[in-house]
């Protein structure tokens, strides 16, 4: 029995390499990162991250949610039909080639599936496609509840991956307000690959364990197959730095998460209850999404030009600005003990002392703080910092 897991663990994995939904993703990832490298370049004449870096992080940066939600799911059997991953696949497939990133939250593609897959049901129509049969899902067989709770997990993991990695791939432009001015804002377009294991009905595990699974969908043999949920993420910051923005959208999908799950257990005993969770929660991922783009499109910027100093919009990595803590947002008065109010005053206080830096920061508390860094010969030559002028 054992050995009959474990082979199907491996044919689940391979099952992944299978999907084109995967490939597609990853091509998509070099097309951000060569779209972001090619962005920086032309208005601040080098890049900040490496090109590679949407890809190298694709997979790498949600494996723990990913691993997390396989156990819940292989735990409680988690089933879900194949029509509704296939749908998953399809939706998903045309959001990546729209290029709106908006529409890959899980919550709006999951639930676009099922109710497409439930008026099927209702009208009873079936079609083919690539020699597989899509037939409806009726609603009293689980798909609500195992759906609702997938739903609502993925959600959260959204909102965690948001919240921690969505300011590092904020790529500054530079624009024009309205008074004509150049002013600074942010755009953080990521994917990620979540490998998810579900349980769907097939002829390969016997349930030889009374209490699994939990939502069968009448089924009595299953299978697993590791899925590619692909998370999107994109989103403008103007009026708000990265680092402040993009935690809090964050933290509201993580709540957003929470409260589905909550809808997916009430749902176990009432079906009905966990497609108003679905459809309710699909129109708050909307209505966030619109409402954070509405609030930062106002002709106001964090980022601008500034009177009092040279204010950063951008810091590369492991340069001597990193090292230094400087952050995007923090405005330079002083380097060397000369006050700066444009880039090429900053740099000519630097050459002041080329082996040493000393800079006088007002931080985005509007504290003064001093900082200094020893200038290596291999340094990036100007310390690693992108201005906003």
């Amino acid at each position: 029995m054992v050995t009959e897991i474990l082979l199907e663990i491996a044919i689940a994995i391979g099952r992944m390499f299978i999907n084109p939904l995967f490939y597609l993703a990853i091509l998509m990832a070099v097309y951000l990162g060569y779209r972001r490298v090619k962005r920086e370049r032309k208005f601040f004449h080098t890049r900040i991250l490496w090109g590679w870096s949407e890809t190298k992080g694709l997979l790498s940066e949600g494996l723990l949610v990913s691993l997390c939600i396989s156990i819940l799911s292989i735990a409680f059997g988690l089933t879900v039909s194949a029509e509704l991953l296939y749908f998953v696949t399809i939706a998903s497939m045309i959001a990546l080639i729209l290029y709106v990133f908006h529409f890959l939250s899980p919550i709006l593609i999951f639930t676009l599936s099922l109710v497409a897959l439930m008026v099927m049901d209702y009208f009873d129509w079936t079609f083919s496609l690539l020699g597989f049969k899509f037939n409806g899902v009726n609603l009293t067989e689980g798909t609500a509840v195992t759906t609702t709770l997938l739903v609502g997990l993925l959600l959260v993991a959204e909102g965690l991956l948001i919240r921690k990695n969505g300011a590092s791939y904020a790529s500054p432009i530079v624009e024009n307000t309205k008074r004509g001015l150049k002013s600074v804002a942010f755009l953080s377009k990521k994917i990620w690959i979540l490998p998810i294991f579900f349980v769907i009905p097939g002829n390969a595990i016997d349930a030889y364990m009374p209490w699994w699974p939990q939502f069968s969908l009448g089924a009595t043999q299953f299978s697993l197959v590791l899925f590619p949920i692909v998370l999107g993420f994109q989103q403008m910051a103007r009026r708000s730095l990265p680092v402040q923005l993009y935690p809090k959208m964050g933290r509201k999908i993580v709540l957003l998460g929470v409260l589905v799950v909550m809808g997916g257990l009430v749902a176990y005993f009432e079906p009905i209850v966990g497609i108003i969770c679905l459809v309710v929660g699909a129109v708050a991922r909307i209505v966030l999404a619109i409402a954070y783009k509405v609030s930062e499109k106002r002709d106001i910027y964090a980022v601008s030009p500034q009177s009092m100093g040279v204010m950063i919009a951008g810091v590369l990595p492991n340069s001597p600005a990193d090292k230094m803590g400087l952050d995007v947002g923090e405005v330079i008065r002083k380097v060397n003990g000369v006050e700066v109010h444009t880039e090429r005053q900053l740099y000519e206080a630097l050459q002041i002392n080329a082996a040493h830096c000393r800079l006088e920061v007002l931080n985005h508390q509007k504290e003064v703080r001093l900082t200094q860094h020893v200038v290596y010969s291999d340094d990036h030559h100007r310390i690693g910092l992108l201005i906003a002028e």
